[in-house]
């Protein structure tokens, strides 16, 4: 039976670098799911690949279409920016293929909705907090124009949307540490070929 595996975590917890490596480990077969959005590209991302970037004109459209599978905006120092996954024929359970996707915890929630229980797997990638402020600081000077205020935002959204208690009620009780990478990715893979 397919499966999708939802990566979650809070904002710098190696979620995009764990993703990547879980991709291209060919012994798990996992296929990618890419979500769409509406904030900006950022540098060294790559339309199709990490996002659709797209107008809020196409969200309308798919939503006027039925097609919005989960769906979340978020009130940004730089506006409304728009996240979510559309029924646009990426995912389909009915065979042995199994999905991979990076979702929040309310996506993943709404991904249980819509699918079932049974077929959406939480993978809740942990990081001590001064260890992802670190590293988000890191990528966000890497950028052409900084969003240091929007980074702050998030941060603190981020403490109060994976809250000990938000995890529990979604169901979410194995936490993945990444204080060493290789270690959390063979503990994810681990599991992934357990369940697939």
């Amino acid at each position: 039976m397919s499966k999708i595996f939802i990566l979650m975590g809070k904002s710098a917890s190696g979620k995009d670098t764990l993703y990547q490596m879980l991709l291209a480990d060919q012994t798990l077969q996992l296929k990618q799911v890419v979500p769409y959005t509406t904030r900006p590209i950022r540098s060294g991302e790559t339309q199709g690949r990490e996002y659709h970037f797209v107008e809020e004109t196409e969200l309308m459209k798919f939503q006027q279409e039925n097609k919005v599978i989960e769906h979340r905006a978020y009130k940004t120092i730089h506006g409304l920016w728009h996240y979510f996954t559309a029924d646009d024929g990426q995912i389909n359970l009915s065979g042995n293929q199994h999905y991979l996707m990076i979702d929040t915890l309310d996506g993943y929630i709404q991904l249980v909705q819509y699918f079932g229980v049974t077929q959406v797997v939480p993978l809740y990638i942990e990081v001590e907090d001064g260890l992802r402020l670190f590293r988000a600081l890191e990528r966000e000077r890497t950028q052409k124009e900084p969003k240091y205020a929007e980074l702050c935002r998030r941060f603190l959204a981020d403490s109060k949307d994976f809250s000990e208690e938000n995890l529990a009620a979604a169901g979410i009780k194995k936490h993945f540490i990444n204080a060493d990478l290789t270690q959390c990715f063979q503990e994810l893979a681990n599991v992934i070929s357990q369940i697939s």
